[in-house]
């Protein structure tokens, strides 16, 4: 269920009072903007977030002098999306790290660049990336223990231009230390990581906690249920990977012949 009071639900409820002031449906609000009905009705009962986009074209439509749009400002004191809930702090006090990512670079390992394309150039969002990643040059407490495996086809994915990918992936390269590895799962055949990214944070005294990508938001669950199920998966998926320096041969090899 969602919490009715959280600033999303709030801003939620003012689009319906404005939308129904208005005397429209969901459905003619969808055909005036331009936007799905399905996002208006996800909007309005708090399960999805309103961009700055959607809020101007609702603002535009019902007439509200702009009232919609000032009251996302409660995002700007927001470094995080609420859905990431305490994973910062999960990562921050973590004695190992253990990701796999199908779709795209994992954020701790990615350039300001390619996380500039990720997050839509959010600055404030980009520089929250760039500080969650100075746990790797830790030096007290030691940085985590990272074990890192991603598909191949990561390394084929544009985002960006041909140079942001180049100096991506060196930066991968450059980045591997013997307490930082990356492996990649070479494309064809491999069936464990099908469901989609996920973390694991090892945390004093050996608790796990589990980080899961979903479609519209992620999830952070210690239920040992699934934290079980996700060290199992990890592990299939990291049988298939080829070991650590024929990864760094492919990484190195697809950012010279791909994208210079």
């Amino acid at each position: 269920m969602v919490d009715r009071y959280t600033p999303q639900a709030i801003w939620g409820r003012e689009l319906r009072h404005y939308r129904q002031a208005a005397g429209l449906t969901q459905a003619q609000l969808s055909q005036k903007i331009h936007f799905s009905e399905s996002l208006i009705s996800g909007v309005e009962t708090g399960q999805l977030p309103a961009s700055p986009e959607f809020a101007q074209s609702c603002d535009t439509t019902l007439t509200t002098d702009g009232a919609l749009s000032r009251l996302l400002d409660w995002r700007k004191g927001q470094v995080f999306p609420a859905w990431f809930g305490q994973w910062p702090d999960k990562e921050q006090v973590a004695t190992a790290l253990h990701a796999y990512e199908p779709i795209l670079v994992p954020g701790l390992l990615q350039t300001p660049e390619y996380a500039c394309e990720v997050l839509y150039g959010d600055e404030t969002a980009i520089q929250a990336r760039m500080q969650r990643q100075e746990i790797l040059a830790r030096i007290d407490p030691p940085s985590p223990l990272f074990r890192c495996v991603i598909d191949e086809a990561v390394l084929h994915r544009l985002i960006g231009s041909p140079k942001v990918m180049r100096e991506q992936l060196e930066h991968l390269v450059s980045v591997i230390t013997p307490r930082l590895s990356v492996q990649v799962v070479p494309l064809g055949g491999m069936r464990a990581g099908l469901e989609g990214g996920f973390m694991l944070a090892t945390l004093q005294g050996g608790t796990e906690v589990l980080y899961l990508d979903t479609a519209v938001r992620g999830l952070v669950t210690g239920d040992q249920d699934d934290v079980a199920s996700a060290v199992e998966k990890f592990e299939a998926i990291r049988v298939e990977a080829l070991p650590l320096q024929m990864s760094i041969d492919l990484i190195a090899r697809t950012a010279e012949e791909r994208w210079t």
